[in-house]
């Protein structure tokens, strides 16, 4: 069986306080893109879950959020069979674009499918969250409010066409780290979440990337402001706006026309600030 991992952008990303736990309560609009890891998962008689990837230095073993997900519905289904799992990566890693959970909500959809689990996207969202704050929304994908710790989502109707340029610098960010360094009660400008949906709602393009903001991006931008000259660099070749996803340090911009969004791409190739850059467009939820 052959699987799409999506990946996401946040349109807008707001931290509202900090639990107990440690953990973040979020308003976020998340939107998948067309833009994917691919997942080849195959039933073995051999017990156990072998997994190979394109890239040497990501974990084949329980450190491995794919592993991690396959083993939770294995074992909760007392699957005796094996399975093995080849994962070909093209999303950016440690990138805000959630390519490790979308990776591990591949996954889940896949051994339920293949072992004829027979769980429903709902209950699977539900079993995702014990993987990341992330999965429950990339099993669910399209246009969504997620709050809590992201794992409450409220979908939403499509994002309006567009098209989408990525860009993602030659740098890794944590985003524990992030999160660490964020100072909730110093936040000064909060994103119009609802504003956004209101827009989202009407069709209206320019209402959503009016609103677009990240409280992430001080943080972030703070220690690699390459990410600001990304941003300027989208703006200035006709995006609509120009914006760090999740944690970072990729950006994204939204263009009204295609042509526009090739103009950027260039002039991103040819300042040399990106190591990959990407034109897309929003996915849309089928159902």
């Amino acid at each position: 069986m052959r699987l799409r991992a999506m990946a996401k952008i946040n349109l807008g990303l707001d931290v509202v306080g900090k639990r107990q736990d440690g953990y973040h309560e979020v308003r976020m609009i998340m939107q998948t893109i067309q833009m994917y890891d691919q997942l080849d998962i195959a039933k073995s008689d051999t017990p156990g879950i072998r997994i190979k990837t394109n890239l040497s230095y990501l974990p084949c073993n329980e450190n491995n959020l794919v592993y991690r997900a396959a083993k939770l519905l294995m074992d909760e289904f007392h699957v005796t069979k094996g399975l093995d799992i080849r994962l070909k990566k093209f999303i950016p890693v440690a990138a805000g674009m959630a390519g490790g959970s979308s990776d591990a909500a591949a996954a889940l959809v896949g051994v339920n499918r293949l072992f004829h689990l027979d769980l429903s996207l709902e209950e699977l969202a539900k079993r995702g969250v014990a993987i990341g704050a992330d999965v429950p929304y990339c099993i669910m994908r399209g246009t969504a409010l997620a709050e809590g710790i992201g794992e409450k989502l409220s979908l939403l109707p499509p994002m309006p066409p567009c098209y989408i340029l990525i860009g993602k610098p030659g740098i890794s960010v944590s985003t524990k780290a992030v999160y660490k360094n964020l100072r909730v009660d110093e936040i000064a400008d909060h994103p119009d979440i609802d504003g956004m949906i209101q827009a989202i709602r009407e069709g209206e393009l320019e209402g959503v990337t009016a609103r677009m903001g990240n409280v992430l991006e001080d943080v972030t931008i703070g220690n690699y402001p390459v990410i600001s000259r990304i941003k300027q660099c989208m703006m200035e070749h006709g995006a609509l706006n120009a914006m760090m996803s999740g944690s970072g340090p990729t950006v994204f911009g939204i263009f009204d026309e295609r042509s526009k969004g090739e103009e950027a791409y260039c002039a991103l190739k040819q300042e040399n600030l990106v190591r990959q850059v990407f034109l897309t467009k929003p996915y849309q939820r089928k159902g």
